[in-house]
């Protein structure tokens, strides 16, 4: 089973890895980690320090999205439907 690491070990790796001193390999086997799982932290640092300004951005602008998205289907479906209308005059059947 996998063992678990507390924040503070893992922010102390990664600020290790990050002043880029040594090879990540190295980082890795000094604190006893594979170097997947040293990558892994990074990333999701990374990722943390990222969304934590773009995620409410990104919600935001994809709820927007989502509501103009709705809008769009629901003027095409009018546009559908007026569209059969008028082709049933034209040529009747």
């Amino acid at each position: 089973m996998p063992t678990a690491y507390g924040a503070e070990f893992r922010q102390d790796v990664i600020d290790v890895a990050r002043k880029g001193e040594a090879p990540l390999a190295q980082i890795a086997k000094d604190f006893g980690l594979s170097v997947t799982t040293l990558k892994r932290w990074l990333a999701i640092a990374d990722r943390k320090e990222i969304g934590v300004t773009r995620a409410a951005d990104d919600s935001a602008e994809m709820r927007e999205l989502r509501k103009r998205n709705l809008l769009l289907e629901q003027e095409n479906e009018v546009l559908r439907r007026a569209a059969a209308y008028l082709a049933r005059d034209i040529n009747p059947k």
